[in-house]
């Protein structure tokens, strides 16, 4: 541990989580805009699901700590809205069985502290052709990943947890499918950038999160 302390936030998800630090990855924005106020901290795991997330939540986000997160930034649900092998040999996670999963994580977390903060991401929407041409794959499809974004949105809504519908989002851009991501479904500069712009926004605009953790409104270290 190094100090100052400054506030903690943690992204947690899948790979989009995980590569979020690459170069102009959202991760990488947030690090940026947060220098010397926050210092965020990167849990992603390439391939998960919500049932791998619910089986290591304690390990991730143990309740004793005397220092718990100011932000915890969750995304799943490409992995479980892919489509189901007949013999289970997928990621798939039945859309009930996700929501149950989600809730979980919310309910954990919301347990840390009565200070700590949760943004849910959805599943964004996906490029069935350009990940059928690079990854070989054709295992998701944008009707799916809606419905598990919706599912999710209206899980938060019931609980009262701050959402941002991906899929929503990303489809305010004209050209979203051919600009937002690398693969067909691991986001670009521009995809990472719609993402960013919209977890600011959902900063900025928590007016019942007192103090506010919007990055105008933290003090700069050392200024």
């Amino acid at each position: 541990m190094v100090g100052p302390r400054r506030p903690h936030f943690v992204l947690f998800g899948s790979s989009i989580v995980e590569y979020s630090f690459n170069q102009e990855g959202w991760g990488a924005i947030l690090a940026d805009i947060y220098a010397r106020k926050a210092d965020i901290f990167l849990r992603g795991y390439a391939g998960w699901n919500s049932r791998h997330a619910v089986e290591v939540l304690d390990q991730v986000f143990p309740k004793d700590e005397p220092v718990q997160p100011s932000l915890v930034i969750v995304y799943f649900g490409g992995n479980d809205s892919v489509s189901p092998h007949p013999r289970g040999l997928s990621s798939h996670v039945p859309l009930s069985e996700y929501v149950e999963n989600m809730r979980k994580i919310a309910i954990h977390l919301k347990s840390l502290s009565e200070k700590t903060r949760i943004i849910f991401l959805t599943t964004p929407p996906v490029n069935e052709a350009q990940m059928l041409e690079i990854l070989g794959v054709e295992d998701r499809t944008n009707e799916r990943c809606q419905k598990y974004a919706d599912a999710c949105v209206r899980m938060c809504q019931e609980m009262g947890i701050k959402a941002i519908n991906l899929c929503a989002a990303f489809k305010q851009q004209h050209d979203w499918s051919t600009s937002c991501f690398t693969d067909g479904i691991h986001l670009s500069a521009v995809g990472s950038k719609i993402m960013a712009k919209e977890i600011l926004k959902v900063i900025k605009e928590a007016h019942d999160w007192k103090p506010s953790l919007h990055w105008e409104s933290l003090p700069t270290e050392f200024a």
